[in-house]
């Protein structure tokens, strides 16, 4: 077993058992161990300001629903004017698309970049795998919500893509090194 995962297999069944508290702590000892890791609450801010963006890219959605009275389900029409507003809109379609490609792309960040995190990647290149995938996102989501011109958000997806392929080649070279 290599050293990397020796030290994330430690952590994992490190004393005390995970969720029971030092005498005098507040939270599990577990929890400091995991706060002690500079590389995991790197991952931990920028995967946490990315799941509100995606709650607000579904309030978004919810918005413009309203404001088009376009309606997925006939009881949400009934409820805002008729059945005739059961119906599809370009830019309802478009929020829900930037909605399902966050879902498609931020949910393998959050598996990648929590494994990653304890395999001890030096601290400022792991800050720039994340902050690069948060950028490329962001940038993504701006530029599908308010049509900025291709190729703005082919790049953006594109930039993005590389800190996670990286993070999976390397989660992959740890696991064949055992």
């Amino acid at each position: 077993m290599s050293s990397d995962l020796r030290n994330l297999n430690s952590f994992m069944t490190g004393s005390p058992p995970f969720g029971q508290a030092l005498e005098g702590d507040k939270a599990p000892a577990s929890a400091h161990k995991m706060m002690d890791n500079e590389v995991f609450v790197n991952f931990l801010l920028y995967s946490t300001i990315l799941v509100i963006k995606m709650y607000l890219v579904a309030v978004i959605t919810g918005q413009v629903r309203l404001r088009k009275k376009a309606f997925a389900n006939p009881e949400d029409a009934l409820k805002h004017g008729g059945l005739q507003f059961c119906r599809t809109d370009p830019d309802v379609e478009r929020c829900r698309r930037a909605h399902g490609n966050d879902l498609e792309n931020i949910l393998p960040f959050l598996f990648l970049g929590s494994i990653y995190s304890f395999l001890n990647p030096d601290p400022f290149i792991a800050w720039l795998h994340f902050f690069i995938f948060f950028v490329g996102r962001i940038i993504h989501t701006v530029a599908y919500l308010v049509k900025l011109k291709a190729p703005i958000r082919s790049v953006a997806y594109t930039v993005a893509q590389v800190p996670c392929v990286s993070m999976a080649l390397q989660i992959l070279w740890e696991v064949v090194k055992l």
